[in-house]
């Protein structure tokens, strides 16, 4: 191949590496151009920059050994000194940005020391226990200590940092990688990458079928399925985000915990996937998707209507009840798909929905976040992580900012007793027993985790994306003879 690794797909963000996404374009990125300490791998992790590391019996001090010899981008050395400024910025009060959402690292690593006592090892001494500090670090990417200010001045385009990757150019509309000569992971396939900007689906495909590009992500689920071996390569992806009504727990009807679990009962989660987005999906059997650590198992809470009417009666509402509903116009963008199919199957147990639209996505999370919502509303629930789930959006005790209401003491004390045990199988086992109670008393309505196609040009049987759904560029099969 004379031309570079054409890559298509729908957004082409290049922002602050230290801010918080779970955006599987922007990751794909910064996956392929910097390095964090450790990288997932299944629901654990595995070395990257740090050969090892060990942790306290308490889960309080971390200790990481880094390999030998890795430089930047700019060729300066990546030492002990420059991994720690580059965590300390990413728990910085203005740095960890989510729509609507700042400073998410910052309740993880704020108040911890992260120190280098030599040049090849950090030391981070938690201000609070937290176990599964990985799932932080996994997004805590090391750039170029010369680039920092570059980023603190909103100048994203120049990145620098140690990845298979690095940027040679950088617009809008493309963006050009050139392979990194003998990086410590492997040698990528591909000399050349360009990343280009191409927003509508259709074009992605048709790109694709022309020959005009290599890759293409985020493809329309059933027009995608014209990609067939040996000229192409279809993978579908389960992805880990969990698509969500959020309940208000805190004040009107689904404080009461019957009528949260009565919601849940009502639902047929297939025929709702069936007819919002034509199958593209998988029913979420719980408030936590089959890839994250400490999954439960078994079912969703079956469709009951009789025992959800059963449970309305019991709440004092036989004679139905009206709920309100707040509801985005995109992102997910199937939202009033979903909320008139959702409303449709409440119908039948006797709850009427009063939908409030919202057209300003930021404002409507930053509404969601200050917990002026009505009695529910859509949202979806992202990290590929269980106890920041748990933490940010399900622990009364912290009200995180997508917390609304809900309290379970049980809930709350595995998740104590989690975040002091290192050993995994362990805490895994407690995530379950929480996942469990969590089946009983449910704090959302589950809905489902949405399948992700990406196709690519030729035959590459056994090729998938990793457990979070994030291309990974540097791992891309050779397409020479595609």
């Amino acid at each position: 191949m004379n031309r570079p690794l054409i890559i298509v797909q729908p957004r082409l963000p290049l922002r602050d590496p230290h801010d918080c996404t779970d955006a599987n374009d922007e990751l794909a990125i910064y996956e392929a151009v910097f390095d964090t300490l450790i990288r997932r791998k299944g629901t654990g992790f595995v070395p990257r920059l740090a050969e090892s590391w060990t942790v306290s019996d308490d889960a309080k001090d971390w200790v990481f050994k880094l390999r030998a010899g890795v430089r930047f981008h700019d060729g300066s050395p990546c030492d002990a000194a420059s991994v720690c400024l580059s965590l300390l910025r990413m728990a910085r009060p203005d740095k960890g940005y989510a729509l609507g959402s700042p400073g998410v690292w910052r309740q993880y690593l704020g108040g911890a020391r992260v120190t280098a006592p030599d040049d090849r090892t950090v030391s981070i001494s938690l201000a609070t226990p937290m176990a599964d500090l990985l799932d932080v670090l996994v997004q805590g990417y090391i750039a170029a200590p010369a680039s920092l200010g570059d980023l603190d001045a909103g100048i994203t385009g120049r990145p620098t940092g140690t990845g298979p990757y690095r940027v040679t150019h950088a617009d809008s509309a493309a963006l050009e990688l050139v392979r990194v000569p003998d990086h410590f992971s492997a040698t990528p396939a591909h000399q050349h990458i360009q990343i280009r900007l191409v927003p509508d689906a259709g074009q992605r495909l048709s790109m694709l079928q022309e020959a005009a590009a290599d890759v293409a992500t985020s493809l329309d689920y059933h027009a995608s399925q014209s990609l067939s071996a040996p000229r192409f390569t279809r993978v579908e992806t389960t992805v880990p985000v969990a698509i969500i009504y959020l309940l208000n727990a805190a004040k009107g009807p689904l404080a009461d915990a019957r009528l949260r679990r009565a919601l849940n009962l009502a639902l047929d989660r297939q025929a709702l996937i069936d007819t919002v987005v034509g199958g593209a999906a998988r029913p979420l059997l719980g408030f936590v998707s089959p890839m994250h650590f400490g999954a439960g198992g078994g079912a969703a809470l079956p469709q009951d209507l009789t025992a959800a009417k059963a449970l309305l009666t019991d709440a004092g509402y036989a004679d139905g009840l009206t709920l309100s509903l707040d509801c985005p116009t995109r992102l997910p963008d199937e939202a009033e798909k979903l909320t008139a199919a959702l409303g449709a199957q409440l119908a039948k147990i006797g709850i009427t929905l009063d939908i409030q639209l919202h057209s300003d996505r930021e404002a409507y999370a930053h509404m969601v976040r200050r917990k002026e919502i009505g009695d529910l509303c859509v949202f979806d629930s992202s990290p590929l992580s269980t106890f920041r789930v748990l933490h940010e959006k399900i622990d009364a005790r912290v009200k995180g900012a997508w917390w609304q209401g809900y309290h379970n003491a049980d809930v709350e004390s595995l998740l104590d007793a989690a975040r002091t045990t290192p050993n995994e199988i362990t805490r895994a086992a407690l995530f379950q027993e929480a996942y469990a109670e969590m089946q009983r008393d449910p704090p959302w309505l589950t809905l489902y985790n949405p399948i992700r196609v990406t196709g690519l040009r030729g035959d590459h049987p056994g090729f998938a994306l990793p457990v979070d759904g994030v291309l990974n560029i540097a791992g891309l099969p050779g397409m020479e003879d595609a």
